[in-house]
């Protein structure tokens, strides 16, 4: 499929992608359970989406050293030291490391114990930087379209953008 997101965007209706609260008093249009998976209204939410996440830095600087026991640990510390969503993709991937330690040796060790955290933590922030800045909304889609319940990886952090007013 060779589609833009400008195709998909003409149509002025917006669907919301989180759970936040109406803008400007006008209560935004809830899609229906069938518009939900419908592959176009998909495209749009992940163009949406992706374009959103595109506008969040980075953090540049690293707060402190974070003790952590599992990928999806590191993730949730994150979010909430920074203040900032991480991608759908890199919460896939951070739950799918986790996924990956069952039955290994060292499943219960710490992982603070096995990757020094700082390492750790650059190691999320590129994926991170990745997902953001070379994700294909229409590939987003399509795995939305294979998970009904993708909205469990989708973040409900809304960090202040610099250049939004």
């Amino acid at each position: 499929m060779n589609r833009s997101f400008e195709s998909y965007s003409s149509n002025p209706s917006i669907f919301p992608i989180f759970n936040a609260p109406p803008t400007n008093g006008i209560p935004l249009p809830i899609p229906s359970n069938s518009d939900i998976m419908s592959h176009d209204v998909l495209i749009k939410r992940a163009g949406m989406y992706q374009d959103y996440m595109k506008q969040i830095p980075i953090p540049s600087h690293r707060g402190s050293v974070i003790p952590f026991t599992s990928w999806m640990g590191l993730g949730r510390s994150l979010k909430q030291l920074y203040g900032q969503p991480l991608h759908y993709l890199t919460n896939v991937l951070l739950k799918q490391w986790d996924q990956r330690r069952i039955g290994s040796a060292d499943e219960l060790t710490p992982l603070d114990d096995i990757i020094h955290p700082c390492k750790a933590e650059a190691m999320v922030w590129l994926a991170e930087e990745v997902h953001r800045k070379t994700s294909s909304h229409f590939q987003i889609a399509d795995l939305w379209m294979l998970d009904p319940k993708y909205n469990a990886f989708l973040d409900s952090i809304f960090p202040k953008l610099e250049n939004s007013s």
